[in-house]
């Protein structure tokens, strides 16, 4: 199994379907917002400039000034019905899409973390947080700038550029046919490059999300960077991703500035052509002066809107850019995932069976070895060996965490793989060695034992783990927040705020991960009457570093290089003179223990 991530391709298409996703339960007011600014711009591309041309070519052709203004407030008139008109449509379009883009934000962030938060251990393992958390706010922000785009500058340029080549067609074919030329040599140069550049705004979110993910690594890790003096490493590890991203930020930049300079140019030149054909044909009586106001108009508005298809097209490739790779997180199948006929696990006695179970990351090197094992119901199991024997693992697979590469993993009989995760993990509750708590009041991390716990049982949960001693010792009790990770707590407090969350789950099978190695000798001794409380009448499987903390452990299984090496009780493993057990209970039993000691308890 490789530990490296390997996403799907993701198309432009894609990523459109996935901002389609966060917009479509809102279709309506989409349509609305498309059709609001197709008519705010028919109203000021075509209808208001045609108002002009006859305003002045009444103007022009007046003989009688005052027979004239009857004629001219007409048109002034008519101006103003459809500058209000515009006007009703623009406010359409800004209370529409302020609603619009707000809730799909909203939905994508919604929809982004429900499929990432399902990924795998592994997939969080081999991923900066940092990094997820810049991917999630730029899809979101994605389809901000998506309907932004579509409404304030793509439609209203489709609607100039062929009101202005349907309009002047009217007025001099050839007229048309120059300025439709110019537009389609425009689009085509901007399409080209925009094309061409893709792969430099995809480099430019990578560069970013890259900078995204070293910064929180290092400020999560700040206290490792202090204790090893490394400020000076750690600063020039960040110059050199930061620098890495200015330098293609830049490019980026630079290039654009060289194609907007050369789009400026072809606006002039084109300009200068179409007045040096338009203003014979006026000398000759072949167009009006309102044709050639507008002409002027047409060309005011195409220049500035043109000008913008270019950014059009950048906007939308980094648009992609910045969703891609979100997307390919969210097109990535989740690796464990519940099968299509799952059931949910009811477990009724805590039986807890593993069969011939294999397990690798890599293809060689095997980290549980055809591992068969049978933990009766209400059976208390310490799992011990030396480092890297695989116990972590054996608690992962059992946790579904990884799926296996062989063998079967069954509770009461049902394998694991044919029930539904979230049924699994209920009839699990896990201590870990480390634990992390949320940055919300101690209240809200021990409820998340059993979320529709009541005040009264997490304060009892809080009893039974002795949390209530330092907590109500808090200004503010089950209200104070513990900070990002619980970094305000020390280590034994958090690890009795993880078995509080345990006892109010009472799960029937318990996984303890060395549930009392951050705690000090006093407070190990009240959690230990607590976890006795808590392990009574369930299947116990105990990761133990400290051997002293398992010697009334029903049964005691020695794993070494991913196999089972001995299985039984404290007793009889110390009975066995070669028995790796022993071994570690010689170096480990109350720090370093002499031999005698332990011929004692052998007598």
């Amino acid at each position: 199994m490789s530990t490296e991530t390997k996403y799907p391709r993701v198309g432009t298409l894609d990523v459109f379907k996935a901002l389609w996703r966060g917009i479509k339960p809102q279709k309506g007011i989409f349509f609305l917002l498309i059709g609001a600014s197709i008519v705010s711009s028919i109203v000021a591309s075509v209808l208001i400039p045609l108002s002009y041309k006859e305003f002045f070519d009444i103007l022009s052709g007046a003989t009688n000034p005052s027979a004239a203004v009857s004629s001219l407030l007409t048109v002034v008139v008519t101006i103003a019905l459809f500058n209000v008109f515009r006007w009703l449509a623009r406010r359409i379009v800004d209370f529409s899409i302020s609603n619009l883009e707000a809730n799909s934000m909203a939905r994508l962030r919604q929809q982004a973390f429900e499929y990432l938060v399902r990924h795998s251990h592994t997939f969080f393992s081999n991923t900066f947080t940092g990094s997820l958390v810049q991917r999630v706010s730029r899809l979101a922000r994605s389809v901000e700038r998506l309907l932004d785009t579509l409404s304030f500058t793509l439609i209203p340029l489709l609607v100039t550029v062929l009101g202005a080549i349907i309009v002047v067609w009217h007025q001099d074919h050839f007229l048309a046919f120059v300025i439709a030329g110019w537009i389609v040599a425009f689009f085509a140069c901007n399409f080209a490059f925009s094309l061409w550049r893709v792969k430099y705004s995809v480099r430019v979110a990578e560069a970013d999300s890259k900078t995204t993910g070293t910064l929180a690594d290092i400020i999560s890790n700040q206290s490792a960077v202090s204790l090893f003096s490394a400020f000076s490493a750690e600063e020039a590890r960040f110059k050199s991703v930061t620098r890495a991203q200015a330098k293609i930020t830049r490019f980026t930049w630079d290039v654009a500035n060289i194609f907007d300079a050369l789009q400026a140019a072809l606006i002039g030149v084109a300009e200068f052509l179409i007045f040096w054909y338009a203003v014979p044909l006026w000398a000759e009586g072949a167009i009006g002066i309102g044709t050639l106001v507008l002409v002027q108009v047409y060309l005011f508005q195409l220049a500035s809107q043109l000008w913008d298809f270019g950014r059009i097209i950048r906007t939308l490739y980094e648009l992609f850019a910045d969703s891609k790779e979100m997307v390919e997180i969210m097109t990535l199948p989740h690796e464990i995932k519940d099968a299509p006929d799952a059931r949910e696990l009811s477990v009724q006695n805590g039986e807890v069976e593993f069969r011939g179970v294999s397990f690798n990351f890599q293809a060689k090197n095997k980290i549980l070895d055809n591992v068969s094992v049978r933990i009766s119901a209400g059976q208390k199991v310490a799992l011990v060996g030396p480092s890297g024997a695989g116990k972590t693992t054996f608690v992962r697979l059992l946790l579904r965490f990884h799926d296996l590469v062989e063998g079967r993993i069954l509770i009461d009989g049902e394998p694991i793989e044919k029930v539904t995760l979230d049924s699994l993990h209920e009839n699990i509750a896990l201590v870990p060695q480390d634990p992390v708590l949320f940055h919300r009041t101690l209240m809200e991390n021990i409820r998340y034992g059993r979320i529709s716990a009541t005040d009264e049982e997490v304060k009892e949960a809080a009893r039974l783990s002795h949390s209530d001693e330092f907590i109500e010792a808090l200004p503010l009790g089950y209200q104070t927040y513990v900070g990002e990770r619980g970094v305000k707590l020390s280590g034994g407090e958090r690890q009795r705020i993880a078995i509080a969350r345990a006892i109010l789950k009472n799960a029937p099978i318990l996984v303890l991960d060395e549930a009392t190695s951050s705690l000090d000798s006093h407070s190990e001794a009240l959690i230990q009457g607590a976890l006795e409380t808590l392990m009574r009448g369930k299947t116990v499987i105990a990761i133990a570093h400290r051997l002293s903390t398992i010697r009334t452990m029903d049964r005691i299984i020695v794993l070494e290089g991913g196999s089972i090496r001995e299985d039984g009780t404290h007793e009889a493993l110390l009975k066995n003179p070669t028995s790796l057990y022993r071994e570690l209970w010689n170096l480990q039993a109350g720090g370093f223990i002499l031999e005698e000691e332990v011929e004692e308890t052998l007598v």
